[in-house]
């Protein structure tokens, strides 16, 4: 399964990764606005670089979770995860529920505000060039090395090394290793990750370890109700005739006992 490995220690924000994925992707520039996300992210921008304490920065973008909420939240399969890693996004299927967004612990897909006809914006880890035996854009244009693309047991793998031979210049952590049940976007950093909601704000368990006890049971539950609510109108229809049979009855001996009389 291929990955990314991304080293903060070697970022200096020049944000030619963000310029390569827009090119990439065909990004219209993005637009200012009075209200802009505080991470940069936006349907025009599917990569950004956060700034972390004392000069350091980060690359941000969807991180492929092994185990995807956004996957599992999407009522149409227009989210899928990938046999080679990345979670790619078809708009052909989308409905535009928005669910995707909802489900993202790190809040990475995007929406087309601005469209008439929106869709969901997130990476897809430059999945067409992959497929072409191409790296991603951003890490091909990354000068300082930042950005290692490779298979994610290697990758991980080559963190752990990097972080033990550099006497403590590295926090001892492989970002995503573990987190939301691993990514395939890694860290590696001489800085907390808090910006990315890591580690503080996010679990280590996948997302459908919360979500499948609840949608395990949906099934159950809707079938329950369909039953419940199917009884409840064939009794009422059952008693509707009964009282119009009753009602006609009654008429009928009225009519009756009036030629009698």
């Amino acid at each position: 399964m291929k990955a990314i490995l991304i080293d903060v220690t070697r970022c200096t924000g020049c944000e030619r990764c963000v310029e390569a994925c827009n090119e990439s992707n065909g990004l219209e520039p993005e637009i200012p606005a009075r209200k802009q996300s505080r991470d940069g992210l936006s349907s025009r921008r599917l990569a950004t670089i956060v700034a972390l304490p004392e000069r350091r920065f980060a690359k941000k973008q969807c991180v492929h979770c092994l185990h995807p909420g956004c996957v599992d939240a999407c009522l149409v399969g227009a989210i899928t995860k990938t046999k080679e890693g990345p979670v790619i996004y078809d708009p052909s299927k989308c409905i535009g529920c928005r669910y995707c967004m909802l489900a993202c612990p790190l809040s990475i897909p995007r929406y087309e505000w601005d469209k008439k006809l929106p869709y969901m914006k997130k990476c897809d880890m430059c999945f067409d060039r992959l497929r072409e035996g191409k790296v991603p854009a951003c890490v091909e244009a990354c000068p300082n090395q930042v950005c290692v693309f490779g298979e994610r047991d290697d990758l991980l793998r080559q963190a752990r090394e990097r972080v033990a031979k550099a006497g403590g210049k590295y926090i001892d952590h492989v970002y995503g290793e573990e987190e939301l049940g691993g990514t395939c976007v890694l860290y590696v950093s001489d800085k907390p990750l808090d910006a990315f909601g890591w580690p503080e704000k996010v679990g280590r368990r996948a997302i459908m370890s919360y979500t499948w006890p609840v949608m395990s049971k949906t099934p159950w539950l809707a079938g329950g109700v369909a039953t419940f609510l199917v009884g409840t109108y064939a009794v009422i229809q059952r008693r509707m005739k009964l009282q119009a049979a009753n009602a006609t009855g009654d008429e009928a001996t009225r009519s009756d006992n009036g030629e009698e009389s």
